[in-house]
């Protein structure tokens, strides 16, 4: 059986792209350490400003990308919520870090359109991240003078931290958990070199960030980052990002398989593969529907839904990695770049995934729900 297909809609994303808007990334090759090099950073970061230009904000795509859309990428609950997580999932599996970029980008937009607030002016082709991580000592303090707000602290996980423009950042403020937009260009942010000195993920620029007294913009009302069903929608559109992953790292299996180069053992790892492949993409497709029958959780399903469907395709990707790597040996994890880079991104990324303590909660929830 052929790997499952995902969509070839973000197949644009996949060809080179013009470098117009693009900073050069050589600089940050030394920031974040250099497992990847400036040439791989560079061509996230220009394959990042072209799905900004001709998927996510729906306008034109460079000169070398054909076909760009005629709309922006669909809302979480808008009735197309599959279709939006397969254009995550084939930018994935293209590579994955620049489909975590591109989720981050997508997942902003969603924020501002949910939340009620206005975008803020910005820019054609702004580049947006979401940076919301707040593991011990990653919290953001906010505070207002005179009407003007600024954010200060060290944010850890920043994705895109030399390549986004703008960030929706959460931030404790003197009347609790707020939303912010910060523009980037300002002196008051600085992403601190060194701090990402990962192989995996390497090219997601995913450092830390300091912020000091950045000016920043109040985004939504008091508690909105969590209070939302999109905050649930999100972090299940997250897991068709680890799908087309696995995809990817699944992808010379299937090639092996079709050769006719496995041994007598390749056939039952390819069907192990192909049988967890299969049931993340028929959780997720469920999950979307359900998202679009009910946008606002008036079922109060949303954050039960994302926990199943974030264990589901978790699974699905240590079983793909395992089998994978049984099955193939240390060959294409030596000699073939693209795949042993698959492999380290998907063992950095699917580990947004809280492991036992998500599990933890999903069981609770589900003690206190029908079955």
């Amino acid at each position: 059986m052929n790997l499952p297909k995902i969509t070839d809609t973000a197949d644009r994303v996949r060809r080179g792209a013009t470098r117009g808007g693009v900073p050069s990334r050589v600089a940050s090759a030394q920031a974040g350490g250099d497992h990847e090099g400036p040439d791989h950073r560079d061509e996230v970061a220009r394959r990042f400003t072209e799905f900004v230009r001709s998927v996510a904000d729906g306008g034109p795509g460079s000169t070398g990308s054909p076909s760009p859309p005629t709309r922006p990428l669909p809302l979480p609950g808008s009735g197309e919520t599959w279709e939006r997580w397969k254009v995550l999932a084939e930018t994935a599996e293209h590579d994955l870090a620049l489909g975590r970029l591109a989720e981050g980008h997508a997942d902003a937009l969603a924020i501002i359109a949910e939340v009620g607030g206005e975008a803020p002016s910005v820019p054609d082709g702004a580049r947006w991240g979401v940076w919301a991580a707040e593991p011990p000592g990653s919290r953001l303090a906010a505070s207002s003078v005179g009407g003007r707000w600024a954010v200060h602290g060290l944010r850890r996980y920043c994705s895109g931290a030399f390549m986004c423009t703008h960030a929706v950042v959460t931030a404790d403020a003197p009347d609790g958990p707020r939303l912010f937009t910060v523009d980037l260009a300002q002196s008051g942010c600085r992403p601190v070199p060194g701090s990402w000195p990962a192989v995996g993920m390497a090219a997601s620029e995913t450092l830390d960030v300091r912020f000091d007294e950045a000016a920043a913009e109040p985004l939504g009302p008091v508690g909105a980052y969590l209070g939302r069903p999109g905050f649930h929608h999100g972090g299940a559109g997250v897991a068709a990002v680890w799908w087309g992953g696995a995809n990817a790292v699944a992808r010379p299996l299937y090639e092996a398989g079709r050769a006719g180069r496995l041994d007598a053992h390749g056939p039952a790892h390819l069907g192990a593969v192909d049988i967890a492949l299969t049931t993340a993409r028929t959780v997720l497709h469920q999950a979307a529907d359900e998202i679009d029958a009910d946008p606002h959780d008036h079922d109060g399903a949303a954050e039960t839904r994302a926990l199943r469907v974030r264990a589901v395709v978790e699974k699905a990707c240590a079983e793909v990695l395992e089998h994978v790597g049984r099955a193939l040996g240390a060959g294409p994890l030596c000699h073939d770049a693209r795949h042993a880079r698959a492999v380290a991104d998907l063992t950095v990324y699917v580990r947004q995934h809280h492991a036992e303590r998500d599990l933890a909660r999903l069981g609770s929830l589900a003690a206190e729900g029908d079955l």
